[in-house]
């Protein structure tokens, strides 16, 4: 029997039932890797050996009476975190020799719950890109198109469920990098709400894995099914034990509702900085209509939204000033003198990026005080609604652009070329106030290529936009396997 692209639930309830084993499981997924990535590329740092041994552990754990949420189960890992014995190098050449001595603090995690871990999945640069291709490692190609991205920077960890490498991956996201690459590679994923996991021992080389709590970026789960999201979030969250976890234990609320025909829901299509393609559009609707023939309320508009070209905007200085931030000092100074001759009129986004790159302490303040008020505003938008649904990026995968500066490249959208990095507005709605986001399946273009969109739900409330999947996958359907 072919288990590979079988969801993490099936394949617990099967190994509790003694239906198959995690060595065949492991084998199976070790099999298909050794077949199937050497054109997909996804799994860039192997650790079979390890994972066979998991595996017949497992088996032997199990046969003694035990039963953890992932035991003997095979999942993948993001490249950018760490694991004891193998590297972690970010894609950036001069660290290819970077190897920790200890495991981050969601690789624990798993491996208490049990997982069998495969190995490591590819990155972009530095985790900055919409794809995922460095110099080490090469390029990582999207299962449904070869000649496409699978996104980034979780693009790896994408692409190797969508190829049936494993029923789990973890991964991080700060600019879309758990949502995008689920959105163009046709699976799930889940930003969580800022600070809700622990994210110690994701840091790029050769920086020590201390407990540093990050402004914007998260770590988070990815799956072939709403219901694994779940699974996986239960296994990361939860404060690191070195702070927070001292004296904080973690309560998150159950879903707001359990029914469709209780749910309230905000539909977004439409951002003021940047058109949405038609594909995406299509599946935003098809959502749209599930949720209307399940009895949902469905609005397309409501005074209560922040205003989304500030937040954008507001978004864009963050992240730019937080990718800035180890710029050497020359490069720096260059970029100051570059923003200092900017016309104040300038309004555009790249005007931000590069305001956000040379952001005063000051200046930093003021943004993070703006911030709070959308993070208000929020709060009471998730007074009247429980959830929106909107676009993840404006298009589908699209094909590789290797062109070193990424300034210079352009988003096709139907036919239309706009600024590369335009694109992330979509994912800054939920990353700048912090909410947590649940990507899922909404359809296939004209040319076959998967459609995603986010639903954003209320502040630490993560199980209301995860329910909220599920349900969806059941009434529009979820993953299916590239043709």
């Amino acid at each position: 029997m072919d288990w590979s692209f079988r969801t993490a639930e099936q394949l617990a309830a099967a190994l509790r039932t003694g239906e198959v084993t995690s060595t065949e499981l492991t084998e199976e997924a070790i099999a298909r890797i050794e077949r199937d990535d050497k054109t997909i590329n996804a799994i860039c740092v192997p650790d079979f050996d390890r994972a066979r041994a998991t595996a017949r552990a497992a088996d032997r754990a199990r046969a003694g009476g035990e039963d953890r949420p992932l035991l003997g189960i095979p999942v993948t890992v993001k490249e950018s975190y760490d694991i004891a014995g193998l590297p972690t190098t970010w894609g950036m050449p001069p660290h290819r020799d970077h190897i920790p001595v200890e495991d981050a603090v969601q690789v624990s995690r798993l491996k208490a719950a049990g997982a069998v871990v495969l190995g490591k999945t590819n990155v972009p640069v530095g985790l900055q890109d919409v794809q995922s291709f460095n110099e080490i490692y090469g390029t990582t190609r999207n299962p449904w198109d070869h000649a496409r991205t699978p996104g980034g920077s979780s693009g790896g960890s994408a692409a190797a469920l969508a190829s049936g490498f494993g029923a789990l991956s973890i991964g991080s996201d700060i600019g879309g990098s758990l949502r995008t690459p689920a959105h163009f590679c046709g699976v799930y994923a889940h930003k969580p709400t800022l600070g809700l996991a622990a994210s110690r021992g994701m840091v790029p080389p050769p920086a020590p894995a201390l407990p540093t709590e990050l402004d914007l970026a998260v770590v988070g789960p990815m799956a072939r099914s709403a219901r694994d999201l779940t699974l996986l979030l239960d296994v990361m969250a939860g404060p690191d034990p070195l702070t927070f976890g001292v004296a904080y234990g973690l309560a998150l609320p159950p879903s707001r509702h359990e029914r469709l025909s209780d749910f309230r829901v905000l539909v977004l299509d439409e951002h003021p900085l940047i058109p949405t393609g038609a594909a995406v559009r299509a599946g935003v609707n098809r959502v749209a209509d599930a949720l209307v023939d399940g009895g949902a309320r469905v609005e397309r508009h409501s005074p209560l939204l922040p205003d989304l070209t500030e937040a954008a905007v507001l978004y864009t200085q963050l992240l730019f000033a937080n990718s800035a931030a180890r710029f050497p000092a020359e490069a720096y100074e260059q970029l100051r003198t570059r923003a200092a001759g900017l016309s104040a009129e300038d309004l555009s986004l790249g005007a931000a990026r590069l305001r956000g790159m040379v952001l005063s302490h000051r200046d930093w303040i003021g943004a993070d005080n703006r911030r709070e008020l959308h993070r208000d505003a929020w709060r009471r938008l998730f007074a009247e609604y429980d959830a929106v649904v909107c676009p993840i990026t404006p298009t589908p995968a699209f094909p590789h652009d290797h062109h070193p500066d990424s300034l210079a490249r352009r988003i096709d959208i139907d036919g239309v070329a706009y600024p590369y990095l335009d694109q992330l507005v979509w994912a800054g709605v939920a990353t700048m106030p912090g909410l947590p986001a649940t990507a899922v399946p909404a359809g296939r273009s004209p040319e076959g290529l998967p459609v995603g969109v986010q639903l954003i739900g209320p502040m630490f409330e993560d199980r209301t936009p995860l329910r909220l999947a599920e349900l969806l996958e059941q009434a529009i359907g979820g993953f299916q396997a590239p043709e």
